[in-house]
This record gives C-alpha cells, sequence and structure tokens, in this order.
C-alpha cells in the first residue's frame, strides 16, 4: 500500500516501515529545533527525506535515523564503531570499519595525544573509536576520544572476541534501556562488550565458555521480541550450568 508522508508528523512515523524518496521531516514546521541525521537520511532543501528501506528511527531528544538489516555500513557523524587497523602512516592509522572508504584515525587523537607518545598499533589491532567526520565522498574521520577530549571507553580492545553482525542488530544492542538478551544474560554472568553501529560486536569475559555463551545468545537474537530474547538466553544459560 502506498502511503502518503506528505502530510505527516516525524511522530507517527517512528518505528514505520519508509522508503527511498519518501519526505519524513519538514523543517519549515520544525522551527527553533536542531536535529541529528543518522544513515540513510539526508536533507533535501527543506525537507529530509529517505536513502534507504527501513524503520524511521528516533534517539530522544533529536536523532533520526532509518535501521535496516546490512551488512554495509555507511558512516554518520557521532557513530560509535569497531575499526581494524590496516596500515601505519605517518599522521594517521587506516582503519578498516566496514565502510565503502578506509577511515583515518589521526595519530593525535588520543587523550593527550602528542608526537611523544603515539600508539604503537600493529596491523589488525582493534580499536573502539567515534566518528567524527562524515560524507559520501571523502575517507570518514575518527577520533579515540569523546567531545571532552576524554579517553572514555575509547582506544585498543585487548582480548576478548570480535565477530560482526548486521547494522540492525548493532543499532538494537545500543538501544535504551538495554537490550533484552544483554539485561538477562548480564543477570546471571559478568561480561563486558563494545558495540560498533557498522555491525561489529567485541565480547570479553572471565572464562571462554561465557564469551561463547554471550556471543551466541547476541547473534541468534536478531529477529526476536524482547520476551523471546529473555527465554533464550535463559535456556542457554541453563545449558552452560549443567556443563
Amino acid at each position: 500500500m502506498d502511503v502518503d508522508t506528505r502530510n505527516m508528523t516525524p511522530t507517527n512515523l517512528i518505528d514505520k516501515i519508509v522508503v527511498p524518496g519518501d519526505v519524513v521531516l519538514d523543517l519549515t514546521k520544525m522551527e527553533n529545533q536542531t536535529i541529528k541525521l543518522g544513515s540513510g537520511l539526508r536533507q533535501d532543501c527543506d525537507c529530509i527525506s529517505v536513502l534507504q528501506a527501513g524503520k524511521l528511527r528516533l534517539s530522544k531528544p533529536n536523532k533520526y535515523w532509518v535501521e535496516s538489516s546490512q551488512k554495509r555500513y555507511v558512516p554518520s557523524l557521532e557513530d560509535t564503531v569497531l575499526g581494524i587497523v590496516v596500515e601505519h602512516r605517518s599522521d594517521n592509522f587506516l582503519v578498516d570499519i566496514k565502510a565503502p572508504n578506509l577511515a583515518f584515525l589521526p595519530v593525535l587523537a588520543f587523550e593527550g595525544g602528542t608526537r611523544r607518545n603515539i600508539p604503537k598499533f600493529e596491523t589488525g589491532t582493534l580499536i573502539y573509536a567515534r566518528v567524527v567526520k562524515a560524507n559520501g565522498i571523502m575517507n570518514p574521520e575518527l577520533s579515540c576520544t569523546d567531545a571532552s577530549g576524554k579517553a572514555a571507553e575509547f582506544g585498543q580492545l585487548k582480548n576478548g572476541y570480535m565477530f560482526e553482525t548486521s547494522t540492525g542488530l548493532a543499532r538494537m544492542l545500543l538501544s535504551s534501556p538495554t537490550c533484552p538478551v544483554l539485561e538477562a544474560l548480564g543477570k546471571k554472568i559478568s561480561f563486558e562488550t563494545a558495540v560498533g553501529f557498522n555491525g561489529r560486536v567485541w565480547v570479553n569475559a572471565s572464562s571462554p565458555d561465557d564469551v561463547i555463551l554471550v556471543s551466541n545468545a547476541i547473534m541468534r537474537s536478531e529477529f526476536l521480541s524482547g520476551t523471546q530474547q529473555r527465554i533464550m538466553a535463559e535456556k542457554l544459560l541453563q545449558r552452560l550450568e549443567k556443563v
């Protein structure tokens, strides 16, 4: 069924399926409001239109994006990503973030970064970073600091296990409140995760069995409801207890 979005408000399109060409926001009706655009959307004069099919999402108060389960990642400002270092140059690390182009990570884009303390990342090093520059033509740029210049949780991820997912699952894991599968697992075992909007997930725990369990639970959760995620997690935990 065709849906006319011209007279729709942003509120009643949230969590609805949208397709390329749909107009989801009329900026002339949103005076004195600053909005942030994520993947799948672009500005055409006074309108925000859709670039890819999926569900329109809103992260309050003002960030909109289109969520779709795809392997390819389109960088967007302020996205957190898991990257793999592929080359070290004099001024930048070249980093694979599953995007069409490699990303630049300046050697000084770290807390207290100077020429005297440049990180010694080898090829293959896994890092957690933030997208600070992104457009459809140039290489995206990363930083291993938050907006205030602090390292926060960014930097090299050591040990643990990294696997790839769709971008849709990654966004589900990063959603608020806590994703049901992570909440259910966290009540029984201790683990840590780093999730990138680019469809990469890193898991670390005190034992290999826990790492495997958490990773399997996450990979199985993409198309499950919240209740189904909790049931699945409980079954996996029961199997672990019997071992």
